[in-house]
């Protein structure tokens, strides 16, 4: 027999659960997303036009439910919830206290726990030309690992005491929002849940050198800057942006997604009939010309400590972190 305190424990446990399984479920529209940093723990927020707003203070100021982290929206699907939040919190000056100055934040990486991190190589045509190497027929994969992932205005601290030949690459990251296994190309952004700005960064030596170990090449702790943003998918053709690179101010790469091998819709389709892609899994989807791998050996000036890099890729912000 159950205590009166306990049933009604209970059946709170039980509504909640309810209400939870009630809740409209799908992905968020119309925002710019972002990881914050406060107090040691990672916070979803949104950039507005009253500043970013960290949605789990919002969400308490307001009474409202919302999640907590990006892996949260993502993994839950818990779009129309973040969109409700965002509404409420910009007519209600109750949520005041919940917009702060973007200069002040510290920033993580946009996701912080995808199940899976997969890389496309060779995906631009002028990139597979510079490295003399033949167009491929199908995209050529490899992986990173969580260890990898770091901020916006963070630090990669170089593992020279494995590896000297150290590279850019920057690159469109796509962040999956809803499970997607045999998908076809015709429906496969509809699994996309945001586009942002990232870097395959690269030790060329430990890639190239050992007998092809690519894995062991991209996979050094830090090796994979993301942000500062996440765009809703809504808001973005990811066929069709600029993108770029620049070390110490000086512009090192410069094209186009448009000139992908391999398209953002045919990289998800052809990766989920070999694996099911996870919400909240990212693909990296290749670099363009302009790597220091491209150049001839005698002019190959690899990076050091105490380079600047700035990545962009159009409408999704600029990505910026030193060596050290």
């Amino acid at each position: 027999m159950l205590l009166p305190t306990e049933e009604f424990s209970l059946e709170n446990s039980r509504t909640g659960r309810d209400s939870d399984n009630r809740r409209a479920r799908g992905m968020a529209c119309g925002l710019t997303l972002l990881t914050m940093c406060r107090s040691g723990e990672y916070k979803l927020a949104v950039k507005t036009e009253k500043g970013v707003l960290d949605v789990p203070q919002a969400a308490e100021l307001l009474h409202l439910h919302a999640p907590a982290t990006m892996d949260d929206l993502l993994q839950d699907e818990d779009g129309p919830s973040l969109n409700a939040l965002v509404s409420a919190a910009l007519e209600s000056s109750d949520a005041h206290p919940a917009f702060v100055n973007e200069g002040s934040i510290e920033y993580g990486p946009v996701v912080t726990r995808p199940e899976k991190i997969v890389c496309v190589g060779l995906n631009y045509r002028r990139h597979a030309k510079e490295v003399s190497i033949a167009i491929p027929n199908q995209p050529v994969l490899f992986n990173k690992y969580n260890n990898s992932l770091s901020a916006h205005r963070g630090a990669i601290k170089l593992p020279v005491e494995v590896a000297t030949k150290f590279d850019y690459e920057t690159e469109l990251v796509i962040v999956l929002g809803r499970n997607a296994k045999n998908v076809s190309e015709a429906d496969a952004l509809s699994y996309v849940a945001g586009y942002c700005t990232g870097n395959d960064f690269s030790a060329r030596d430990l890639q190239f050198d050992n007998g092809g170990q690519w894995m062991v090449g991209k996979t050094p702790d830090q090796f994979a800057p993301l942000g500062p943003y996440l765009v809703t998918a809504d808001q973005v053709n990811p066929d069709q942006l600029k993108i770029e690179c620049r070390v110490n101010g000086e512009t090192r790469q410069s094209s186009n997604t448009g000139d992908f091998i391999f398209t953002s819709a045919q990289i998800v389709s052809y990766i989920s009939r070999l694996m099911t892609l996870r919400r909240g899994d990212i693909i990296f989807t290749g670099t363009p010309e302009g790597v220091i791998l491209g150049h001839p050996k005698d002019k190959q000036i690899w990076l050091k400590a105490g380079d600047r890099i700035a990545c962009s890729v159009e409408k999704l912000g600029e990505l910026e972190f030193e060596l050290i």
